[in-house]
């Protein structure tokens, strides 16, 4: 869990980098007045509250196993990154409005070289910590670190589109292409709020593994049916950083304890250095000539 714990100070990277961002873009919007950049500026203003959430839950995640929850806390993940997709939504559902607003009552757009000067300053800062948080996030399995990252993301690549825009309605007098700009972007905002929300609710739903690892078990096993062994009544699950394996074990029935206690020894553990991370994998012991042990092959037994 201290191995968790260390993701905290990504979390802090990510807070920075979202004040940072939002005091550039939002004087990009007050020396401009374009609506484009105030929805920027919005997004911003999720992002930093999504890094809030991402911290406490990151908190909360790396505490150990207790009496109350003893697969540990590694779940909270999921919590933060739900938050982050209902802040998205909220932020787009407010650019939309004061796009529609603006595209009723349009006006021209000031000091277009610098303010956009200043919304680009933003935008690199945002890819530089997105960057850092993807990779870290993926490496160590947190889809907290990779739910923030994605966000941040999202913020550049609207900010191109919000640049490109703004420049565009300036520097062509076609004001109404402004909040047009502001709408597609929060569209865009919504897709990315409905996809992190997907994510989190299958983690919370216990989905199982994805099809890659599910193959790397699959060869493993493979391994020991060619030795006499045989397995049945496999379930996956992943709890964010953590993933869980259950599979009933099947070796002949003459084999003594001492023996079949090594074998599953041996499985339980080909299959943590095969999937790496934080792998806990629960064995059930049968014998393969008892026809009882094939009572409980079913998912609902």
């Amino acid at each position: 869990m201290q191995d968790r714990a260390s993701l905290t100070k990504f979390a802090w990277l990510s807070i920075g980098a979202a004040i940072l961002t939002i005091a550039l873009k939002a004087g990009a919007y007050f020396l401009t007045g374009s609506v484009g950049l105030l929805s920027d500026a919005i997004e911003s203003l999720v992002n930093l509250a999504g890094a809030l959430m991402a911290l406490t839950m990151l908190i909360i995640a790396a505490r150990p196993a207790d009496h109350n929850h003893v697969y540990g806390h590694s779940k909270a993940e999921y919590f933060s990154s739900v938050t982050e997709g209902i802040l998205i939504f909220g932020a787009a559902i407010g650019i939309i409005v004061t796009a529609i607003q603006r595209l009723l009552n349009p006006r021209p757009l000031e000091q277009l070289g610098i303010g956009l000067a200043v919304s680009v300053a933003a935008s690199a800062i945002n890819f530089f910590v997105a960057r850092i948080l993807m990779n870290e996030g993926r490496k160590r399995r947190s889809i907290t670190l990779e739910a923030d990252a994605h966000h941040l993301l999202t913020d550049v690549w609207t900010s191109v589109g919000v640049i490109g825009g703004v420049a565009i309605a300036g520097f062509t007098g076609f004001h109404s292409l402004d909040p047009i700009v502001a709408i597609i972007v929060a569209l865009n905002i919504l897709w990315t709020g409905f996809q992190l929300i997907r994510r989190s609710v299958s983690g919370l739903m216990d989905e199982a593994l994805p099809e890659q690892e599910q193959e790397l078990i699959q060869g493993i096993m493979a391994k020991y049916r060619e030795k006499g062994v045989d397995f049945h009544a496999l379930r996956t699950r992943q709890a964010a950083a953590r993933r869980f394996i259950s599979v009933h074990v099947l070796v002949p029935g003459d084999t003594s304890v001492h023996d079949a206690h090594h074998i599953v020894e041996d499985f339980e553990n080909e299959i943590r250095v095969a999937l790496g991370g934080a792998v806990t994998v629960f064995t059930h012991l049968e014998p393969a000539e008892d026809e009882i042990s094939m009572d409980d092959i079913y998912l609902d037994r």
